[in-house]
């Protein structure tokens, strides 16, 4: 009799779904999916293939239940992460890479589970063509947003890389994210994929209206207008990469990178700017605390004539920060005076600070001896006022952050400087796919961003993301670029998490009636296989 009763929910599975493929097959195409994915981002940009291994990531999981739907998850995470963040391993190894890729399998694998209830149980409880045509499919795109949006955050600040949103920076889309924000971009995009696995599923019953739904969807996020830009002045701004090839883990001479960025910036002196900008650790002394390191500063912000915003690791008593200071020199007094300093908010887990010492580092003494000391948690907003204008700064991983992009904005910056340190990762895609993402910044917020790095890739766009100027990696050069100003408020910047909550909140309703029908029509199934 159960044996029965597990053909006939097979048999309404394919009959709702259209299409199940066999677990070989859908492991296969997930696999394949999350190498797809992979490529639509930096450096090979082909932004399409994001969206179809995005789709066929879907697609694999139609008419599995929740254990087999973790499994396929796993590989396709695997798939997709493990490719992504290959750059980890330059200086730090297999074993990081390892730990982040399945942490990131397993909150890609949970979110695969929620997609694959909503295939299975979502096509039965809105069995009609707008259920399964309209809020099935906009209940999946929610389902990969949600799993998007808790991995950002959770744990120890989550891990808010590879959001497919930031796949679309060189691509017609790009401009959807200052409409809707990165979360909400996600959302569409996941939305329009799922759509077309429905619309394929679709075609045993007349396939030329369900394909005209298709198009008419694909067309409207083509075409849909960029947000327009109102810019309210300029700011000249020098920009400046040493090539010092010294980051967190990587060996180096102490004051490196500081003689990198002034042999420089050196030879500069005159050159009429409103702020010259340096990246993170550019000074790797300490100028609040060593005069050697003070006496270079002071040099370049007197010489230069324009304070100097500068990253360097400063101490307050016991405790270590990740620091930008606007250092400047005060041309009345005759000294150097420091007008405003950010330490990082959010220090990063397993490179910045080891959460949970005592836990973690027996379990690997050489690599966590790699982490000897445990930056502080900022507590400095995060914006500095610059020859009239307001400028956000974000120090590396913050431009990922949305919390940070938030505070920013709320601060009222014009403009967003962006000092990274890229040393570590070497001649990897990581440096380009923090690039991407900070274009994306650009077009969400409409303001410009001058992300300058150690080593590259630094480039500096507009608040429509273009690029006004960019330097290859691992060369000494620097940019002078009037940099556009802005004050207007994007939709995405006053919508912020208002969007991808009532996203998740849609997504846990839909997944809730779903079970709740579910679970109806299983007591009604088992009562007329028990008559």
């Amino acid at each position: 009799m159960l044996m029965k009763f597990a053909l006939l929910i097979e048999r309404q599975d394919r009959a709702f779904l259209g299409f199940v493929l066999p677990l070989p097959a859908a492991l296969t195409l997930a696999v394949l999916a999350g190498w797809l994915m992979d490529l639509g981002f930096p450096d090979r940009d082909w932004w399409p293939l994001t969206l179809l291994g995005t789709a066929l990531m879907m697609a694999s999981l139609r008419g599995f239940g929740v254990g087999k739907a973790l499994l396929i998850g796993a590989f396709g995470g695997f798939s997709f992460y493990g490719i992504m963040i290959w750059w980890l391993t330059v200086y730090l190894g297999l074993v990081p890479w390892i730990a982040l890729t399945l942490a990131q399998v397993f909150f890609f694998s949970l979110g695969m589970a929620l997609i694959a209830l909503i295939w299975r149980y979502g096509s039965r409880q809105w069995n009609t063509v707008a259920g399964r045509l309209g809020i099935v499919p906009a209940l999946v795109g929610g389902a990969w947003t949600l799993r998007e949006a808790v991995a950002s955050v959770f744990p120890f600040g989550g891990f808010a890389w590879g959001r497919i949103s930031q796949s679309q920076s060189e691509g017609p889309l790009a401009s959807l994210v200052a409409w809707v924000g990165t979360s909400g971009m996600s959302f569409l995009l996941a939305w329009a994929a799922a759509l077309a696995v429905a619309l394929v599923a679709e075609v045993r019953l007349a396939p030329e209206s369900r394909a005209g739904l298709g198009v008419a969807v694909a067309v409207a996020l083509l075409v849909w207008p960029a947000y327009p830009v109102t810019t309210s002045g300029s700011l000249r701004v020098l920009a400046v990469q040493g090539n010092a090839d010294a980051g967190l883990f990587a060996q180096y001479e102490r004051g490196d990178n500081l003689r990198d960025h002034y042999l420089v910036t050196k030879e500069l002196y005159g050159l009429d700017v409103d702020v010259v900008v340096w990246p993170e650790n550019a000074s790797d002394i300490d100028p609040l605390r060593y005069p050697e390191a003070a006496a270079v500063v002071t040099e370049v912000s007197r010489e230069m004539n324009a304070p100097l915003i500068v990253g360097t690791i400063t101490k307050s008593g016991d405790e270590t920060f990740n620091s930008i200071l606007l250092w400047d020199f005060d041309e009345e007094a005759g000294q150097s005076v420091v007008r405003d300093q950010y330490d990082k908010i959010h220090p990063v887990p397993f490179a910045e600070y080891l959460p949970a010492r005592d836990f973690f580092y027996p379990l690997a003494p050489p690599l966590f001896d790699m982490i000897p000391r445990d930056y502080s948690f900022g507590e400095r907003d995060a914006v500095f006022s610059v020859a009239g204008s307001i400028g956000g700064v974000a120090i590396c991983y913050d431009i990922v952050d949305d919390e940070i992009l938030w505070s920013i904005m709320d601060g009222g910056a014009d403009i967003i400087f962006a000092p990274t340190n890229n040393a570590d990762f070497g001649q990897t895609d990581q440096s380009v796919q923090q690039l991407a993402i900070a274009k994306m910044r650009a077009i969400e917020t409409g303001r410009s961003v001058v992300n300058i790095s150690t080593v590259g890739t630094s480039a500096i766009m507009d608040p429509t993301g273009a690029e006004l100027d960019r330097l290859p990696t691992y060369t000494e050069g620097y940019m002078v670029v009037d940099v556009p100003l802005a004050t207007y408020q994007t939709p995405a910047t006053l919508l912020g998490r208002s969007l991808e909550l009532g996203v998740v909140a849609f997504t846990l309703a839909g997944l809730l009636v779903a079970a709740s029908g579910h679970l109806g029509r299983t007591r009604r199934a088992s009562r007329v296989s028990q008559g």
